[in-house]
């Protein structure tokens, strides 16, 4: 069954319009987890407008009460965030090119440009225990890279199959995630995804063989101001569950 990384950047979002401490971001990871999530996600940016590094510290004390829960901590590797992920020692680190000033992650590494800087970054957070992943376009080129500078996984980045879902080109779209898929596990890297994946397109998605977790923030807690958390959760979890009982790996 593809894994539920539930992102609480949002929690986090709505906590910083006030200074009360109000949702928390714990008691939202609480709930997560009580519902089933299998993970939790963060991404502090150098401007904190969302997940603040105390955040971090407070999940990381959080989660050592569930050792089964994965912590990932997804963001563009500047020394603060190094540091930030060097205290933490999370499940995995997913590294991400977004800029500070961007208003979220639009695009994967292109790793020719930036490759030879990853390299060393990855090569230290394996050695502290710390799986990585890189935030790419579904470009086969691109995750040949991925493996050979050393990462352990690949997130895809699926803004652009969640804008086609509802259009001609969503065929052709589907098929780019398939095919670096299909690249990453021929060269044994592990296939995560996420961006605006919802209860909608999510199934489709799955579809493909051998994603191994989706990071899920914005519509999840969306869909939790109608729902309630755990709920939202359940229903996220009800579509993996069914993506697992019809899909085949189709790389034999």
């Amino acid at each position: 069954m593809t894994k539920l990384s539930v992102n609480l950047n949002k929690v986090a979002l709505l906590r910083n319009t006030r200074t009360i401490g109000i949702p928390s971001v714990t008691k939202a990871a609480r709930i997560a987890i009580s519902a089933g999530a299998h993970g939790i996600t963060v991404h502090p940016r150098p401007d904190e407008r969302h997940a603040k590094s105390a955040d971090v510290d407070e999940l990381a004390a959080l989660l050592t009460t569930f050792p089964h829960v994965e912590f990932n901590i997804e963001g563009n590797p500047f020394p603060k965030f190094l540091e930030i992920v060097r205290k933490a020692r999370p499940t995995q680190c997913t590294l991400v090119p977004d800029s500070p000033e961007a208003f979220t992650s639009d695009h994967g590494w292109e790793l020719a440009e930036h490759g030879a800087r990853l390299r060393p970054i990855i090569e230290e957070l394996r050695d502290l225990g710390i799986r990585v992943s890189l935030f790419l376009d579904p470009d086969c080129e691109q995750v040949r890279r991925a493996k050979e500078i050393g990462a352990d996984r690949i997130e895809l980045y699926t803004e652009p199959y969640a804008a086609a879902f509802h259009g001609n080109e969503l065929e052709t779209v589907f098929e780019q995630y398939r095919n670096a898929a299909r690249e990453a596990h021929a060269a044994n890297l592990g296939v995560n995804a996420g961006h605006d994946l919802n209860l909608e397109n999510l199934g489709q998605f799955c579809a493909i063989p051998n994603i191994a977790e989706v990071s899920i923030g914005h519509a999840l807690i969306s869909d939790a101001l109608e729902m309630g958390l755990s709920a939202a959760v359940q229903a996220y979890l009800k579509i993996l569950s069914a993506s697992r009982d019809t899909t085949r790996d189709d790389t034999e």
